[in-house]
């Protein structure tokens, strides 16, 4: 009974042994994914902006703009997709709205972007677009791979069109989350007008017949959970101009929007209760489960081992061959 139960243990520890590097590197790149039909959205402010009036086309301080991001998975659209990409593919319809202080719209606008469900690497299909101008990107936008690296990214700028290095900054803590810094800087570069303007009757055609030009920079900041890859937090101070032409009366420059975009409170603590538990959830996957079931598979195999050191007691006869008597010879 002894061997056989140490037969049995054998061939546990050998299970759980081989499973333990099969979860790590098969299993997880394959099972990670980003559900299709995820959905999220954000409020960002920037208190003491500078906004551009555009009845008197001059720029003013208001105490707050503020900018409401939304992602909303796209399941159909992902799913014809798929039937050609032959993998598992992401769709998110995005909207950046930007609201001024008197509640009216400064800003608007849509994006499709279509990425990798495992790597979240750019996935160009029909359909990737901002603004309604079909793009290829190039790098990430909005999310960083699961596990992280200490190392630039390639990362995707919506409002310049462009992809740019965004730069490994240093580990930190976020209240009470190990995160990864990263800071992208986008140099002035002129930019489309968005196509909803926020005066009726003036579009990004009639503006540009005047010769006036927009203007944009930016410093964009990410404090990165490296596990899920997913921002805990982020922050942008943005700057966008107005440049020559008629419309603005003889003037070089106006400025259009100017201010430090954080975001809210409330989505702060929202986004790290829901990174935090995610985490849980890879680390089950990368540390707990295979270093579990590799002490559990040195553990069995130990137990065959003693189980069968002791099905071999010394001092215990080992039996013998049957021999035929030998001819007594008379």
């Amino acid at each position: 009974m002894r061997r056989k139960a140490g037969l049995v243990l054998l061939a546990l520890a050998v299970f759980f042994t081989a499973l333990s590097p099969l979860l790590r590197w098969y299993a997880f790149p394959r099972l990670a994914k980003i559900p299709a039909n995820q959905y999220q959205d954000m409020v960002l402010e920037a208190k003491d902006a500078t906004l551009l009036d555009y009845g008197t086309m001059k720029a003013r301080k208001v105490p707050k703009v503020t900018i409401v991001q939304t992602l909303k998975g796209n399941v159909e659209e992902s799913e014809k997709i798929e039937e050609t990409a032959g993998r598992d593919v992401v769709v998110w319809d995005g909207l950046s709205y930007v609201v001024g202080p008197d509640g009216k719209m400064v800003s608007k606008i849509p994006e499709r972007y279509v990425f990798d469900a495992h790597t979240q690497e750019p996935v160009h299909a029909t359909g990737e677009m901002v603004d309604g101008d079909p793009v290829k990107r190039e790098g990430i936008e909005f999310k960083w791979p699961f596990l992280t690296e200490k190392r630039d990214y390639e990362y995707f700028d919506a409002q310049a069109r462009v992809t740019a290095p965004i730069h490994y900054k240093g580990t930190q803590n976020f209240r009470g989350v190990e995160v990864y810094y990263f800071e992208q800087t986008i140099p002035w570069t002129k930019v489309k007008f968005p196509r909803t303007m926020p005066v009726e009757g003036i579009t990004p055609e009639s503006v540009a017949e005047t010769g006036t030009t927009r203007w944009y920079t930016t410093v964009r900041k990410f404090w990165v959970e490296p596990l899920t890859g997913a921002p805990v937090y982020g922050e942008e101070i943005h700057q966008e101009e107005l440049r020559g032409g008629t419309l603005l009366g003889g003037r070089d420059k106006v400025t259009a929007f100017a201010g430090h975009v954080k975001m809210r409170e409330d989505y702060i603590d929202s986004t790290v209760d829901l990174v935090k538990s995610n985490r849980t959830l890879v680390l089950l996957m990368t540390s707990y489960l295979p270093w579990g079931f590799l002490a559990l598979g040195l553990l069995l195999l130990a137990l065959s081992l003693y189980l069968e050191a002791r099905g071999r007691r010394p001092g215990e006869p080992r039996p013998t061959k049957d021999t035929e008597p030998e001819p007594v010879n008379a």
